[in-house]
């Protein structure tokens, strides 16, 4: 039998995913970004529907999904943490 999926990134240039599920500190996360499968473990628990990163991003870099930049970095971002307006400045 396979496992749910748990999260979702939509775009090989993402630098987040986003949960399927409310996901909690610890759990083993699976994604598919293009032709590589990424295994990583979020260390902040990340409500259904929110971002969490897939790659440590710096103070400032862009951060994409949808293939997008949707914002920055407001603060570095570790793999597996929660992106959200504590950590991202819009750039509209």
């Amino acid at each position: 039998m396979r496992p749910a999926r748990k999260a979702l990134v939509l775009h090989n240039r993402d630098n987040v995913a986003t949960a399927l599920s409310d996901l909690e500190v610890g759990t083993l996360v699976i994604v598919k970004v293009g032709d590589q499968t990424m295994e990583l473990i979020v260390n902040q628990a990340i409500p259904f529907g929110h971002k969490f990163a897939i790659e440590n991003i710096e103070e400032g870099q862009p951060v994409y999904k949808y293939g997008e930049k949707i914002g920055k970095a407001a603060k570095p971002i570790k793999v597996g943490q929660h992106v959200h307006t504590h950590n991202l400045e819009s750039i509209r």
